[in-house]
């Protein structure tokens, strides 16, 4: 079976950005994803379409391919208040450094590293973590196989079998959240 729109993909992984390791995921602990769902950057699966199970690659997506150039727009000060509960800012809550998930003003969820905490407000950094980065990428293909149709309906992966829960970053690499021993973790009532 080849990688084609609406599989269910394993893949072990590693990121590199100027050859540092930034992400990976392990055979054990593979990336799963529905293929052609939009999951992933659309050169990536590009790159990957037609491989099968034992299959390596290794290739380069550009900054602009990727996640784009930095974005000086997206570094914001932010009134301070907004950050009170109950009337306070709790103490451990502003981190330069800590990166805090956000609403824009249409509900859309950001994530905001906090740059710089100044009198009245919070400077924050909206752009995407690998902006203006290339990204290189090499890996295996672990597991190719048709989606169910509880998981084409839902738009993620379901059971026990995979880490990939298809919310937040899809998989079970280095820094990504585990999925639940039971059910399939994203929220959505479905077991």
């Amino acid at each position: 079976m080849i990688i084609s729109n609406d599989k269910v993909i394993s893949l072990s992984y590693t990121l590199k950005v100027n050859d540092e390791i930034v992400d990976n995921a392990i055979a054990e602990r593979p990336l799963v994803f529905i293929y052609g769902r939009g999951q992933l950057l659309p050169l990536f699966e590009e790159k990957i379409k037609g491989l099968k199970v034992g299959d390596s690659f290794d290739f380069m997506v550009s900054c602009d391919e990727g996640y784009g150039q930095v974005n000086e727009m997206a570094v914001v000060e932010l009134p301070k208040d907004i950050f009170k509960i109950d009337g306070e800012v709790p103490a451990d809550l502003l981190e330069v450094g800590k990166t805090l998930p956000m609403r824009d003003n249409e509900g859309n969820q950001l994530n905001g590293v906090i740059l710089d905490i100044k009198d009245e407000v919070v400077v924050m950094d909206f752009n995407h973590p690998l902006a203006g980065q290339d990204l290189h990428f090499n890996g295996k293909v672990e597991e190719v196989r048709d989606a169910s149709a509880e998981e084409l309906s839902h738009g993620h992966i379901h059971g026990n079998s995979s880490c990939g829960d298809g919310c937040g970053d899809g998989g079970c690499g280095e820094g990504q959240i585990e999925k639940e021993e039971s059910g399939c973790g994203c929220g959505c009532g479905c077991n």
